[in-house]
C-alpha cells in the first residue's frame, strides 16, 4: 500500500503563499443541497473567504476567489508572486473557465495527486467541524444556515487554537501576531518557573531546624517533599 508522506516537500513559509479551496456539502430540509466554497490559507489555516452556493460550478469558485483576493489585498497590491491555488480534480476546478481566471489574475494552480501530502487536506480538515457542529440543528431556510456558518468561521478563525501553529489562532498566524504571542508566553513561563522555585526554597527553609540547615542532604530531602504549587507534606518539628 502506498502511503502519503508526512509533509509536503515545499512547505509554505508565509501567508498568501498558497491557498487551498474545496466544497463542503450541506442539506436543507425542503430545499435540497447547498455547497460551501472556501478559500483557506495554507500557512496559517485562516479562512480568507467563503460563499454558500447552490451549485459547484467554476463560476462559484471564481466568485469565492474574488472575495479572497479582495479580503487579502492581493487584488490591488503589487506583489511578485500571487498565491498558488491548490484544489482537487473536481469538475469545477479543472474547467477552462477557472483556468482562464487563474491566468488573468496571474496566479498558478496545482491539482491534487493521489497519496500526496499537498492534497487540500487542511481545507478538508475544516470540513468535518462545520458539518458536525452546524448539522446538530435542522435548518429550513438558507439564511439560517448561512448565519450559522458565519458564526462558526468567526470562531474558527479568531478563537480556536491550533497546536500545529504553536497554539495560536489562524488569525494570529495570518496577520503576523503569532511570534509576539509565543514570545510573551515563553517569558511568562520563565517568570512563573522562577517564582515557583523561589517559593519552593522559602517553604523548605521554613521547616528547617538549625541543625538541618547545616546538612545539604537533609535540606535536599525536605525540598523533595515540597510540591510545585508551594504545598509541603513535611511537618514542623
Amino acid at each position: 500500500m502506498i502511503k502519503a508522506a508526512d509533509a509536503f516537500h515545499t512547505r509554505t513559509t508565509r501567508p498568501n503563499e498558497m491557498w487551498q479551496t474545496d466544497f463542503t456539502y450541506f442539506k436543507i430540509i425542503g430545499w435540497g443541497w447547498l455547497y460551501l466554497s472556501t478559500v483557506l490559507d495554507d500557512f496559517s489555516r485562516y479562512v480568507i473567504a467563503w460563499k454558500l452556493c447552490t451549485n459547484m460550478r467554476a463560476e462559484d469558485v471564481t466568485d469565492t476567489l474574488d472575495l479572497a483576493l479582495a479580503a487579502s489585498g492581493c487584488d490591488s497590491a503589487t506583489v511578485l508572486h500571487k498565491p498558488r491555488l491548490l484544489s482537487d480534480n473536481g469538475p469545477s476546478y479543472i474547467a477552462g473557465e477557472l483556468a482562464e481566471y487563474i491566468e488573468a489574475n496571474k496566479m498558478t494552480c496545482m491539482s491534487a495527486v493521489p497519496h500526496a501530502p499537498a492534497n487540500p487536506g487542511q481545507d478538508r480538515a475544516l470540513a468535518p467541524d462545520p458539518q458536525n457542529r452546524i448539522l446538530l440543528e435542522n435548518y429550513f431556510l438558507p439564511g439560517d444556515l448561512e448565519a450559522q456558518i458565519e458564526a462558526f468561521i468567526d470562531h474558527y478563525n479568531h478563537r480556536r487554537y491550533h497546536e500545529s501553529l504553536g497554539n495560536v489562532t489562524p488569525a494570529d498566524a495570518y496577520f503576523g501576531r503569532a511570534p509576539a504571542i509565543i514570545k510573551q508566553r515563553e517569558r511568562i513561563k520563565r517568570q512563573t518557573i522562577q517564582y515557583r522555585r523561589l517559593q519552593h526554597r522559602k517553604l523548605a527553609a521554613q521547616y528547617q531546624s538549625p541543625d538541618e540547615a547545616r546538612s545539604p542532604l537533609i535540606y535536599a530531602a525536605i525540598c523533595a517533599k515540597c510540591s510545585d504549587d508551594g504545598q509541603s507534606s513535611a511537618k514542623p518539628r
